[in-house]
């Protein structure tokens, strides 16, 4: 690395090309725009005493820890697993994209996180000098939540959208308690080795099934007419290929991240080792969306870490079109071609969707596909059939109304100016590497929820929540202490 930075560093070409780069960052530093954005307030480390949120929980609680001691509950749960919240919550993260289909994913992630929900109760009753943590987008996670519920309440079918919307609902707020779960340096950094290894794990089976053509296989998935070539697409454990691609976009940044802050060889052997299956697992999605949010992401990720690395990209781009195969290079430049059939039918989802939404854009349709299939029908393009709008942001308007995508929109905005603030100010590397990973992994994330229902996979939705959090957490890793593993 030091030879190829002393040969750029001797060319005309490359000096002058940094020149101007650092001239636009100079101009991009001193806008008073982008440092109001990147000088928010203080993380509040606890809730404010003026707040409702804070009178609310201490009435809660005050009731929670008189009814503790008056049962003497101390005898049962003082020293218990059940007070290792960390270990209850770290569970379902790393665990849910692994779950296999038998055994309903979906329900068992969401009782594994009820138990580390009621895990943090029980240690903040029994603790009363130990505070709630809250980050910032908190507030506005639980005003998603709550009006995600209430679009849920009044869906055209209450039946038919209950257990999405209360599935949803729970998945949401479990980031509030993953930000209280984990207390120290460590916690979070093993917590993000396990996400790493589970993707890693997720991965590699994903290569095996393309290796022996274990699962189904939907017709739907690709046009035979336009890639006869492609006879099989890799969904893991997560059922869909769409999806899967979602899941790596959050956690190949994760994987670089690792590599990135190894200090051992072989440590970055075995993380080079885990980006490498991810990445190959990733090409055997053939899912384009996936394929140009990890694009996103990985520039994103880049141009933080280094903004001079941006003048690298035509090289890289380039190099990929001679190394990749020509199967992947013929799915990717078809992105935007409306006579590949997966694209048009998009298309048409999203003109009926829009359709739709001027009659029901105030509360939604409430979620859940049944609710989607009462209404869409009758607005639908070319009598086209569809399980959901196949844009996260459309369908959002269409669970719970334009309400919740403004919140969720304001939720977006405070994660990232949280995010480049603590960029703004980060010294340290290994931190700061962890912060660009959780940046323009969510980036990344949100390019490919333009072109497919993000949530409709409850796992995704559950690890994207979490990813949040966990992100938030990494924005203050110097002030978390060293700690314990467990506590």
């Amino acid at each position: 690395m030091e030879q190829v930075k002393r040969v750029l560093d001797g060319s005309l070409l490359w000096r002058a090309a940094c020149a101007v780069c650092l001239w636009f960052s100079g101009q991009w530093k001193r806008s008073r725009v982008i440092q109001w954005f990147v000088h928010p307030g203080v993380w509040d480390r606890s809730l404010s005493e003026e707040s409702v949120f804070y009178r609310l929980w201490s009435l809660i609680r005050r009731g929670l820890c008189w009814l503790y001691e008056k049962l003497r509950l101390e005898k049962l749960f003082g020293g218990s697993v059940f007070l290792q919240t960390f270990v209850w919550c770290a569970i379902p993260v790393a665990a849910a994209p692994a779950l296999p289909d038998r055994f309903h994913p979906s329900l068992v992630v969401a009782g594994l996180a009820a138990v580390g929900a009621l895990s943090l109760l029980l240690s903040l009753v029994r603790d009363r000098e130990r505070q709630l943590a809250w980050s910032p987008a908190n507030r506005y996670i639980i005003l998603y939540a709550a009006v995600y519920m209430a679009g849920t309440l009044f869906s055209v079918n209450l039946s038919d959208s209950l257990e999405s919307g209360v599935l949803s609902v729970a998945f949401i707020l479990f980031s509030v308690v993953l930000c209280n779960a984990v207390i120290n340096r460590k916690q979070l950094d093993a917590l993000i080795v396990l996400m790493v290894l589970a993707g890693t794990a997720v991965s590699f089976y994903g290569i095996l099934q393309y290796i022996f053509r274990w699962g189904y296989q939907s017709a739907a998935w690709v046009d035979s007419d336009m890639f006869s070539s492609i006879q099989f697409r890799v969904a893991s454990t997560l059922q869909n290929p769409n999806m899967l691609g979602q899941y790596l976009i959050l956690l190949i940044p994760l994987g670089g991240a690792e590599l990135l802050t190894a200090r051992s060889w072989g440590r970055r052997i075995f993380y080079l080792c885990c980006c490498g299956v991810m990445c190959m697992c990733m090409l055997l999605t053939f899912s384009r969306g996936a394929w140009l949010g990890l694009l996103f992401a990985g520039a994103v990720f880049f141009v933080l870490l280094n903004p001079r690395l941006l003048l690298l990209v035509p090289f890289i781009l380039a190099g990929m079109y001679f190394v990749l195969p020509a199967t992947v290079i013929e799915r990717f430049s078809s992105i935007g071609n409306l006579t590949d059939a997966s694209t048009s039918y998009r298309v048409y989802i999203w003109m009926g969707t829009l359709s739709m939404l001027k009659d029901y854009w105030l509360c939604g349709i409430g979620p859940g596909t049944e609710a989607f299939n009462r209404v869409y029908p009758a607005y639908s393009y070319n009598s086209i059939v569809a399980p959901h709008s196949h844009n996260l942001f459309l369908q959002i308007v269409c669970d719970a109304g334009i309400a919740a995508l403004l919140i969720f929109i304001i939720v977006l905005f405070v994660y990232f100016r949280t995010m480049c603030a603590a960029l703004s100010r980060e010294k340290r590397w290994t931190s700061r590497v962890f912060q660009i990973a959780f940046t323009s992994g969510v980036l990344g994330f949100l390019v490919q929820a333009m072109t497919d229902y993000s949530f409709y996979n409850y796992r995704v939705m559950f690890l994207f929540w979490s990813y949040l959090a966990l992100g938030g957490l990494c924005a203050r890793r110097n002030g978390l202490p060293e700690g314990r593993l467990l506590v």
